[in-house]
Parts: structure tokens; sequence; C-alpha cells
């Protein structure tokens, strides 16, 4: 089987690729190092650099390798930031993704099209999220989501591409760009500690999430196209127990071995709740094995954090909107 794996040098997708390579497929990944590195890379895939935006070259690969499966991950993930650089968001989750999309109808090989959305397509005061509601997502990073959501549904009845989505939440573990300062919480925290800081914390912490490790969810999303009952379905994927991000901060400190030093930050505009049913997903995939718990799983990515050691990339320099951006975000956009 010849599979395209967008992002595969990023974090879900560099998992993602490695699992379809042990399932014997052969793996072409298409990925722009924005935000993924080319050590993430499993041995074995084909790499490409370039961006999903890059129509002519989506058009070119699909053409060349005649993919039978696709598994869509590249996407600039930063749902808080989306908010004020919203062009960018568009182009890169949505715009992108219709170069896909229309690669993939007209190639006439691909028997299923993987999209990975986003819980965020909920929006607020829905816990916990179903597949049954109807999403009213509030940022432009939800918005893209849920718009490709809609797009595949269209194409799937206008054109015949079968699809499947799923909906991840809060993912971490290994490969993670834990020097983004915009996303991903846990390696938000483990970089500060790292280059001793202090874990920055919006508000008073006592908003609730459902931190899922990555093997929990990438083998699911590998294997779904040899899933029938996947087909044209949409699944919540991730971890059942919400947590505060305050004793999400607590665990990973002790990780590392220190003391827990917080540092709270001016609250910003966020779902204060956010968890899922993951019902669907059991009907559909069973339940192999018993989930990686919270202690755990950073454990785990704290032993390659270390490894890896801080990690400093640059601060987003395509900011459209500054008002009523956090004052810390606009801070390290005025120092560089």
């Amino acid at each position: 089987m010849k599979s395209l794996v967008t992002g595969g040098a990023g974090f879900i997708g560099s998992h993602v690729a490695r699992h379809c390579l042990a399932m014997g497929h052969d793996v072409v990944v298409l990925d722009d190092l924005s935000g993924g590195f080319e050590d993430n890379l499993p041995e074995g895939v084909h790499f490409v650099e370039g961006s999903v935006t890059d129509h002519a070259l989506v058009d070119c690969l699909f053409e060349k390798h005649k993919f039978d499966t696709v598994y869509h991950l590249a996407a600039y993930a930063a749902e808080g930031l989306s908010h004020f650089i919203r062009r960018f968001n568009y182009e890169n989750n949505l715009i992108g993704s219709m170069a896909l999309i229309n690669a993939s109808v007209n190639a006439g090989t691909v028997r299923r099209f993987v999209f990975t959305s986003s819980i965020a397509v909920y929006g607020p005061g829905q816990t916990p999220m179903t597949e049954a509601l109807t999403p009213t997502p509030e940022d432009p990073y939800g918005i893209a989501k849920y718009a490709v959501e809609l797009d595949l549904k269209a194409a799937h009845e206008m054109f015949g591409l079968d699809y499947t989505i799923f909906r991840p939440h809060n993912v971490y573990g290994e490969n993670q760009n834990i020097g983004d300062r915009y996303r991903n919480v846990i390696g938000i925290f483990m970089n500060q500690i790292m280059s001793g800081q202090p874990m920055t914390v919006f508000g008073d912490g006592l908003q609730t999430r459902a931190f899922t490790y990555i093997d929990d969810v990438a083998p699911i999303i590998a294997r779904c196209v040899d899933v029938p009952a996947a087909r044209n379905e949409v699944f919540n994927i991730g971890a059942e127990k919400p947590y505060t991000v305050l004793e999400l901060a607590h665990e990973v400190a002790r990780a590392f071995g220190v003391a827990p030093e917080i540092k709270h930050l001016e609250a910003r505009k966020e779902v204060v709740h956010a968890f899922s049913s993951h019902a669907k997903l059991e009907q559909v995939f069973g339940h192999e094995q018993e989930p990686v718990t919270l202690e755990e799983g950073v454990r785990r990515m704290a032993d390659w954090a270390k490894r890896k050691g801080a990690r400093k990339t640059p601060v987003f320099e395509g900011v459209e909107v500054q008002k009523n951006m956090p004052p810390s975000w606009r801070a390290a956009i005025a120092t560089g």
C-alpha cells in the first residue's frame, strides 16, 4: 500500500508514519519543517520537503506515486494563537487541505483519506463532547478544522472519496516540539524546567483537559484504513480522565525531580473544560490495551526530553493582529 503522510516530520505525523511502515506501507512524507524536524522521521520513509499549500507539488506527488491512502496531519495547531494569525491559519489549515482533497479526487486511486481534526470543533460548554453534538467552534483553528470535515463529506457525496476523521485532544509524547511557546502545554512546561524558568500558567490553572499519550492515538489512526466500519465516520480519540493544568504542572515537575515553580499569567480567552466521550471509538476499534497513565506518559516524555535537551524555536513572526493578545505573547514578539 502506498501512503502519503503529511506533517510526517512533526509530532503525531511521525508516529503515524512509523506505524504505517510497521503495517507494510510504502510511506511518502510531505513536511515543510515549520514545526517538525528531520530527526523525527522514521527510517524507511521517502521524505519530500514542501508544503501542502504548494498545490503544484501536491499534484506532482499524487501523479508520481498513485497513493492508496492519505493521512493528513499537516497543520499549524496553535489553537489560541489562531485568533491572531487568521490568514495564516486558513491558508495552511484549510486551503492546504483543499489541495490534498482535490489531488485525491483527481488521482482516482485513493481509497481512504484520513484527517486529524480536533475537539476544538466543538467549542465551549459541550462536555462531555460526543460526535452527535453539532460543532460550534469559537476560534479560527477549530473553524478551519470543521470546514475541512464538511468539505470531506461533500467530496464523498460528490466524488465518492472515502474518509475517516479523528478528533484528538491534548496529545503529548516523544517528538513533540517542546520549543513551541504557543501550544502543547506539557512540552512548554518541560522546556521551561530545562531552561531554568518557572512553569507559566494562564489564569488560576483550574482549566481541565484530558491529556493523551501518543501511543494511545497513533496506532489507531494508522490502522483505520483497514477497518471497514471506520469508513466515512468521525471519531473522538484521546484520554478519558481530565486533569487541571495545575495538577499537570506538578506531574511534570515530579518527572524531572524538581519542586514545582509556577508563575501565573493573566487569564486568556479559552475553553475552560474540555474532555470527550470515546464510546464510538471503542465500539468500532475495540479496547485492545489499557491507556498509558498520565504519570507514565509524562515520565516517558521527560526521559526523551532530557536526552534532547531544551529547544529554542523562533518567535512566530507572522502575527497579523495584536489586539487582545496575551501580554506574555506580545512581550515575546517585541523582544524576539
